[in-house]
């Protein structure tokens, strides 16, 4: 059973009375700002994940990390 028009009508009518025309579209506006601010979090995340791997992909220098290793034996 599918609501009718009127209960629809009803339902509206009472959410403006209870909220106001103002808070609704306040809190629509914060519904934006959240999507918003996890879209770019997700986007932020890619970022960092390609950037992670292209620094893993690079290759070691051997004369470096031999240097680092006779350091250590030295001292």
């Amino acid at each position: 059973m599918q609501p009718s028009i009127w209960q629809i009508l009803i339902v509206a009518a009472l959410v403006l009375i209870l909220f106001g025309r103002g808070r609704i579209s306040e809190m629509m506006g914060d519904v934006g700002k959240g999507i918003k601010s996890f879209k770019k979090g997700i986007t932020e995340e890619e970022e960092s994940v390609k950037a992670s791997a292209q620094i893993d992909s690079k290759p070691v220098d051997a004369s470096a990390d031999k240097a680092t290793t006779s350091d250590k034996t030295a001292g």
